[in-house]
């Protein structure tokens, strides 16, 4: 009652002391206080309620975690956004509060580096859950809730914080967003003169002459060519040849350039391009052990594709194939460096010269060249670079910035999530993208003779003729938008998703039949008022419609179905559903509400404050369809009138573009982006082939991955058929993302085309390579970047759940030794200062030393790869692929992509998707959502949307599919209980030798 009696301002800064179920409120104003009221009263009733147990039990009868519960809500510790860099959340948590959220397991793992959210109550396998019987259904009270929320809360406060601190631009707008611009602070800054058109452009004329100087009419009507327009006051924004963005400051990018104080005092002279040695590192740190190294034969296996071939991989019990093919599709539509009509001339060694011996660099002898098995002649093509020159500088309140980064690149695709690998991002690509002769709305697909398709009229995708658009080594693969790096996986994903855009074309075709007359829900932007009937939409119309059906889905496969398995516990699949639908998917009411009032933060007054708040309401309502009404009525209570109006119009600019936030900075893909999508290790070096009409179960043949490449892809996947390849991806388990695990095939795999003696490449060595040359920070400062703790010595990677005599334990003990033989050690100095970006638990600089004695000898961990610093990641969230260094990443770019999306938020309407498409996204399908007849993971789910589409292409697979929950888990797979990540085949399929691995 005192509380209730508190001013506005008080009470709404009690309330935001403590931590709220669906995300961190951060000092909001209290003009909105009233949305709060009833999580306040259920805060004080459990105040109340458990002070009068306390009393009337004894507080020697309660749990030992309830009464730290209760002293953490006391207190009012919980930890909020940070003013500055250097008081970043970081993943830690005091010990009270870990007791709190995990109990006994969470204070034992709460003094290592890594973050603590994953020891919370429920965050795990069965393992995990509290087994006690709630005494009242409330979070507190209640383990399990407990932790799955103080999960979710720390990672909003992650995203908030990744928002607040790691947006850095490179193409000349990052000064404005330090200054901020015509009297308007830089974070809340949405359009830039850098982002629009030049005179040079050749829509600038259309775009410039628009009396609201903004994109119009069919410029915005779908996603264009070459990504302009979909911010229309920011056409160039996302469009092919802009610049990549980084997510780290720009100092620490290019260490071995030694430009920053703070970056010699890292790395001394001991970085370079191939220092340490990459080929070096690959064959010692990534190569497969092989039991049977004949039967494998780096990686190409046995001629006729026998079974006897034998390639050991680490295979991760829970994910599949498919998942390491579908990572391939995707980051074609996201980045690519490679202008493919540049000449590039030159040409650079990657390694195999030298390695470390007592600390210094010492060359490969013939016998070392031999014993590690590298090859000192491979050359591959230089990293094009955009600008070199130095980037400049500018002060801000006494404190200096580069403007960029000292080199930069492009990104010569689109960074939208508009699958433009299938439809293209430029003229040359387009050209390639063939269309039906007999109806332009359709891709052209081909009926092929004597393949294993239940039904022929699916087909496949035609092959490039000689007339096309492409490189030589191209010829004889399907032809589509981007076939660089061309795969079965590819072929597989592409022929899929081909086919259910003509069968989305075909609904609309049936519908316009049925209903010629009726509204399709389109509208011209020149002509808003005007209905579109079904029979008046055109064929490019339909093609465009249909491209937008299918880039939606794409993008709602890969957030709620790709990554909940590659993620695999409970607060990933909440918070990805959260990212798509909103943590308030089954209370509508709730989400409109909450829809509605993040449209509306932009009037709130600190810039920083507002787009900590309009993440955490997203992470409410969901961030796809934000924006796409607008209602008369105040926020809170317009969802509860049942006879609301839509004002939202199609004339209204800020209807079109309103529901996106650029937080600031213009949205592009970072380096750092691209860099956490090196996930070669998931790649098998042989695909264990199998038939859906013979007998699933029985390998037929063992296909090496390498000889299904370019035109050999197009090929196998003509006289094998779409099922099987589906079939055989989906049963067999991906590889796991760890050190010595990287394909052989990848380390040894041969190209012609390249001007050496040779003609091989080291992919794995290349990967590390390219982040050198793209400037990305080593390791530990890439971590201390993303606010995370770093690691103060090699030991930091080891398990620190493995108890002593562990043989996985000595497998990684031995992994350090070779870590510490690889980067070495040097005697530090505790007087150099090596980051500004965090400090020392004691609020001290952190130094060379990293907490050891001045003078010591320390392990050189400011220098790994960052690639090599994440496979070396032991010590992971429960069911996660990935390491927890690229899920900070992922945490960030996965929500800006989105956010940034007009075509995911404010224009995910009719006029643009028509009703149909609009319902097909939503249902996944042209009929209504179908529910799973069993639960997993305690979740009643609607079946996944790529098991909707692959039902719709390839109905051969209906019996096989029928168990399947996640397309990505293997097929084969028992689910088990609460996310189990045990290898169990399922109890219908018999074992077979190669599965029961």
């Amino acid at each position: 009652m005192i509380l209730l009696r508190m001013p506005c301002k008080t009470i709404c800064k009690e309330i935001l002391s403590m931590s709220t179920p669906y995300g961190l409120i951060h000092r909001t104003r209290c003009s909105n206080w009233l949305l709060f009221v009833p999580y306040l009263r259920i805060r004080i009733a459990l105040l109340c309620v458990m002070a009068g147990f306390s009393l009337l039990t004894g507080c020697n009868e309660w749990k030992s975690e309830q009464l730290s519960c209760l002293e953490v809500l006391t207190q009012g510790n919980i930890q909020q956004v940070a003013k500055i860099r250097e008081q970043r959340f970081l993943g830690k948590i005091p010990p009270k509060r870990a007791h709190c959220l995990g109990g006994d397991h969470a204070v034992a793992l709460n003094s290592n580096p890594w973050s603590d959210w994953p020891n919370y109550w429920a965050s795990g396998d069965k393992t995990s859950l509290s087994m006690d019987a709630p005494l009242f259904d409330t979070i507190f009270f209640n383990s399990n809730k407990r932790g799955i929320f103080g999960a979710l809360y720390e990672l909003e406060l992650q995203r908030i914080e990744l928002i607040k601190f790691n947006l850095f631009d490179n193409n000349g707008t990052y000064e404005a967003y330090i200054k901020g611009f015509n009297d308007k602070p830089g974070p809340t800054i949405q359009t830039w003169p850098e982002m629009q058109l030049p005179p040079t452009h050749p829509h600038f004329s259309e775009v410039e002459n628009n009396p609201d100087g903004v994109c119009s009419g069919e410029l915005i009507r779908s996603r264009t060519m070459t990504g302009i327009c979909n911010d229309i006051y920011n056409p160039l924004m996302g469009s092919t040849h802009q610049l990549f963005a980084r997510n780290v400051q720009f100092e620490s990018t290019f260490p071995e350039l030694g430009m920053d104080e703070l970056a010699r005092n890292r790395h001394g002279e001991r970085l370079g391009l191939l220092k340490p040695d990459p080929q070096v590192i690959s064959r010692k740190l990534f190569s497969r052990l092989q039991s049977q190294p004949e039967k494998c034969l780096n990686g190409y296996g046995l001629d006729n594709n026998t079974n006897e071939a034998v390639c050991d991989y680490k295979a991760v019990s829970f994910f599949n194939v498919l998942a390491a093919f579908w990572i391939q599709f995707m980051t074609h539509d996201w980045f690519s460096h490679l202008d493919e009509e540049a000449n590039q001339t030159e040409w650079i060694s990657t390694g195999c010269h030298s390695q470390l011996e007592n600390g210094t660099d010492q060359p490969l002898t013939a016998a070392m060249v031999d014993s590690i098995g590298c090859r000192s002649d491979d050359r591959i093509n230089a990293a094009p670079v955009a600008e070199t020159a130095f980037p400049g500088m500018f002060t801000h309140e006494g404190k200096r910035y580069l403007k960029r980064a000292p080199k930069t690149t492009r990104n010569n695709v689109t960074a939208w999530w508009d699958a433009s690998q299938m439809y293209g991002y430029d003229k040359r690509s387009t050209q390639r993208v063939k269309r039906d002769p007999g109806d332009a709305a359709k891709l052209l697909l081909e009926g092929i003779e004597n393949n294993a398709d239940v039904s022929k009229s699916l087909s496949y995708l035609p092959i490039f003729e000689s007339s096309d658009a492409i490189k030589p080594e191209w010829s004889g693969q399907e032809a589509t938008a981007f076939p660089d790096n061309w795969s079965i996986g590819l072929s597989l994903f592409h022929t899929v998703f081909a086919r259910e855009h003509n069968i989305f074309v075909d609904a609309f075709r049936k519908q316009a039949t049925s209903t010629p007359y009726a509204d399709s829900g389109l509208r011209n932007p020149l002509q808003p008022e005007t209905v579109i009937r079904y029979r008046d939409v055109t064929p490019n119309e339909l093609f465009n419609i249909a491209r937008l059906v299918i880039s939606a889905e794409i993008a709602k496969i890969h957030t709620i179905e790709w990554t909940t398995q590659l993620l695999y516990n409970e607060p990933l699949y909440q918070g990805m559903n959260a990212n798509w639908y909103g943590l308030f998917k089954e209370h509508e009411g709730i989400t409109e509400a909450l829809k509605e009032i993040t449209h509306q933060l932009n009037d709130t007054g600190d810039a920083y404050k507002t787009n900590s708040l309009y993440s955490v309401f997203a992470s409410g309502s969901g961030i796809f369809g934000l924006g796409n009404h607008r209602y008369k009525e105040i926020p809170f209570y317009s969802f509860m009138k049942q006879t609301r109006e839509d004002l939202w119009s199609l004339r209204n600019n800020h209807d079109i573009n309103g529901g996106i936030n650029h937080f600031g900075s213009p949205f592009n893909f970072s380096e750092e982006f691209v860099s956490v999508y090196r996930l070669h290790p998931l790649l098998p070096d042989l695909i264990e082939y199998r038939e859906w009409n013979h007998d699933p179960n029985v390998i037929q043949q063992k296909i090496p991955i390498v000889d299904t490449f370019r035109g050999k892809a197009t090929e196998v996947m003509r006289q094998k058929g779409l099922a099987n390849w589906a079939l055989s991806m989906g049963r067999q388990r991906a590889g796991e993302l760890t050190l010595r695990n990287h394909p052989l095939f990848l380390q040894n795999l041969r190209m012609p085309h390249l001007h050496s003696l040779t003609q091989q490449i080291d992919v794995a060595a290349l990967d590390l390579i390219r982040d050198r040359e793209r400037g990305i920070p080593r390791y530990n400062e890439f971590r201390r970047q993303y606010g995370l703790k770093q690691l103060t010595s090699f030991e930091d990677f080891i398990d620190p759940r493995l108890s002593k005599d562990s043989p996985i334990r000595y497998e990684q003990e031995q992994l350090v030794e070779t870590l510490r033989e690889l980067y070495g050690q040097h005697q530090c100095d505790a007087s150099k200062k090596i980051t500004s970006v965090q400090l020392n638990d004691d609020q001290s600089p952190i130094n060379d030393c990293l907490g050891h004695e001045h003078g010591s000898v320390v392990d050189n961990i400011e220098d790994v790869d960052i690639m090599v610093g994440w496979l070396a990641e032991f010590k992971r969230p429960h069911g996660f692929a990935i390491s927890e260094t690229q899920f900070v990443v992922f945490i960030l770019n996965a929500s800006r992509r989105l956010f940034s999306d007009r075509f995911f938020t404010s224009s995910f309407r009719p006029e643009f998707y028509s009703n149909l498409g609009i319902e097909w996204v939503i249902n996944d399908g042209p009929d209504l959502q179908i529910m799973e007849q069993r639960s997993s993971n305690g979740h009643q789910q609607a079946v996944s949307p790529l098991k909707r589409v692959f039902l719709r292409v390839m109905p051969e697979l209906a019996h096989e599919l029928q168990h399947v929950i996640n397309v990505f888990d293997p097929w084969g797979r028992d689910r088990g209980e609460y996310y189990s990540t045990e290898w169990k085949i399922r109890s219908e399929i018999p074992k077979d030798v190669v599965m029961d691995k």
